[in-house]
């Protein structure tokens, strides 16, 4: 499946994550006109949400047809949300930043712990002293358990689709098998395959890294920060602040 194709129905897959709770969540660390950094931006959606929370709001992606679809939503609501298209391993050009934001599993596409060392060192940089930075991560569980040779799917009037989830080759990691059957104008479905990969990695070892970097009062919870972590969790969350 091409990325243009998954990038168009990335938003319906998405209907009913509760992005208005990692608002939430972000509104419990960064204060009001805050300028932040929305990496792995996506289609945009949360970035919006962002934005309308009152914040100053600048996004980054690595796909450039998620950035073409957040692209378009953010001129027909004429809002001032700057988008670039960028590899936060490689992230440039901010500075100072009141806050960062890594959600949705976006950090779980790094197989490499090099390269989520090289990410993190990248987002403090990127920050000010005192700054925040806020991100999740699929926790062992998930990997683990969750995501152990299982099937799920789903029946729309326009989209169905079959997700498989594998172990992947490295540890803790999981390779995603997507198969859309998208419905065309004329009653035909066209069939499209997606593949993905994710690890995670234990919590001390988040921290450890957060801390090498120059991150320190870390915080790490479960349900959008409300309770603390338990091995049965899906996600987790981590709250650091840069020295």
């Amino acid at each position: 499946m091409s990325d243009r194709h998954f990038a168009a129905i990335y938003d319906v897959l998405m209907e009913d994550v509760p992005y208005h709770k990692w608002v939430d969540y972000c509104k419990k660390y960064i204060p009001n006109n805050s300028e932040v950094l929305d990496v792995a931006c996506g289609t945009g959606t949360f970035t919006i949400l962002l934005y309308k929370a009152g914040f100053t709001v600048s996004g980054i992606d690595i796909a450039e047809d998620m950035l073409t679809i957040a692209e378009e939503k953010v001129r027909d609501k004429q809002l001032p949300i700057p988008l670039f298209h960028q590899d936060m391993r490689s992230l440039s050009g901010f500075s100072q930043l009141d806050a960062v934001t890594l959600f949705c599993d976006g950090l779980n596409y790094l197989m490499d712990e090099t390269d989520v060392q090289i990410t993190f060192t990248r987002i403090a940089s990127a920050l000010k002293s005192g700054g925040i930075f806020l991100f999740d991560v699929h926790s062992l569980s998930k990997i683990r358990n969750t995501f152990n040779e299982q099937l799920f799917g789903e029946n729309r009037e326009d989209i169905s689709y079959l997700w498989f989830c594998n172990h992947g080759s490295q540890t803790d990691s999981v390779d995603h098998s997507f198969t859309f059957f998208v419905k065309n104008e004329d009653g035909s479905y066209e069939r499209t395959d997606e593949e993905h990969s994710q690890r995670t990695f234990p919590i001390e070892e988040y921290v450890r890294w957060l801390q090498f970097v120059g991150f320190h009062n870390i915080e790490v919870s479960s349900n959008f920060g409300e309770t603390s972590v338990i091995e049965a969790d899906d996600r987790i969350f981590f709250k650091a602040e840069k020295k």
